[in-house]
C-alpha cells in the first residue's frame, strides 16, 4: 500500500502523457506488478482525459481573423508559386542544350545577313534604275539632236528653201546666210562670227511687211569657240510671205521683246 501511495499523484500525469521518461518507466514498472488499485486509477484517469475534448466550448473565429488567415494563406501560395516559376526558369536555362543556342545564333546571323543582302540588292536595283533612266534620257536627247540635224540638213539642201544673205555694215565682219523652208523653218549659219560681249547673245528678228509692224522676236544663240554660228528656228513667228527682212541684234542673255541695239546683220526676204 505504501508503494501505491507513492504513485497516486502520478496517475493523472501518466494519463495525460506528462511524465518524463524516468518517472514513466518507474510507474509502468509498478503497474507491471499487477497493482489493481493503480491500474483502476489509470483507467479512470484515461477516461476522464478522453472526455476533456467534449467539455471544451466551441469557438467560431472572427471575420477579421479569417481575413488575416486567408491573406497569409494567399501570400504563402503566391510566394510558393513565384518560387516554383523561378526554379522552372532557372532549370530551363540550365537545361537548354548547346546545340539549341548554336541554332538560335545561326538563325540570328542568317536574319542579319538576309536583311543586309536585301538592302544591297535594293540599292543595286535602285542604281540600275537610275542608270537606265539616265541612259534613256541621253538616248532621247541624242534622238532629238539627230532629228534637229536631219531637219537642219533638209532645210539647207532642199531646193525649195529660200536663200537669204544677211550682210553687216562692218565690211570686216563675215556675213550670215539664212535658208527658209516654208514647212521646216529657218536655218541661219555663219563662220568666224565674233562673239558678243559678256552676258550677251545674238537674237534673230523677223521684220514684217505690214506698215508700222514691229519686229517679231525669235531665238537667240552665241557662236561657239571657233566662231561657228548655226541657229535653227523650227517654227518662225511669222510667215515668209508676210516677212520683209531678217535682222540680228545683240541682246542680253534670254533675249528681248523689242530690239535694244541697232541690227548687226540684215537681209531682205525676196
Amino acid at each position: 500500500m505504501k508503494n501505491c501511495e507513492q504513485f497516486k499523484e502520478s496517475v493523472e500525469a501518466y494519463a495525460l502523457g506528462a511524465l518524463d521518461a524516468e518517472e514513466r518507466a518507474a510507474f509502468e514498472a509498478h503497474l507491471a506488478t499487477d497493482c489493481a488499485d493503480c491500474t483502476k486509477d489509470v483507467e479512470e484517469a484515461r477516461w476522464l482525459v478522453s472526455q476533456l475534448a467534449y467539455l471544451a466550448p466551441e469557438a467560431e473565429p472572427s471575420d477579421m481573423l479569417k481575413g488575416r488567415l486567408m491573406q497569409v494563406v494567399r501570400a504563402e501560395a503566391q510566394s510558393s508559386k513565384q518560387a516554383a516559376q523561378a526554379k522552372q526558369i532557372v532549370a530551363a536555362k540550365r537545361t537548354v542544350p548547346v546545340w539549341l543556342w548554336a541554332g538560335a545564333a545561326a538563325m540570328l546571323l542568317f536574319s542579319v545577313y538576309s536583311a543586309w543582302d536585301a538592302q544591297q540588292k535594293s540599292n543595286q536595283v535602285r542604281e540600275a534604275s537610275q542608270q537606265a533612266a539616265q541612259l534613256l534620257e541621253e538616248q532621247q536627247e541624242l534622238e532629238n539632236q539627230l532629228a534637229l540635224a536631219k531637219r537642219e540638213t533638209t532645210i539647207l539642201t532642199d531646193p525649195t528653201s529660200v536663200k537669204i544673205t544677211l550682210a553687216s555694215q562692218d565690211k570686216q565682219t563675215p556675213q550670215l546666210e539664212a535658208h527658209w523652208h516654208t514647212e521646216l523653218g529657218i536655218v541661219v549659219s555663219g563662220w568666224q562670227i565674233p562673239a558678243p560681249g559678256s552676258n550677251r547673245v545674238l537674237q534673230l528678228w523677223l521684220i514684217p511687211k505690214a506698215a508700222g509692224g514691229k519686229p517679231m522676236p525669235s531665238l537667240t544663240l552665241r557662236p561657239d569657240a571657233d566662231g561657228r554660228f548655226v541657229l535653227l528656228v523650227p517654227n518662225p513667228p511669222e510667215l515668209m510671205a508676210e516677212t520683209k527682212a531678217l535682222a540680228i541684234t545683240e541682246e542680253p542673255v534670254g533675249g528681248s521683246l523689242q530690239p535694244t541695239t541697232a541690227p548687226r546683220w540684215v537681209g531682205g526676204v525676196s
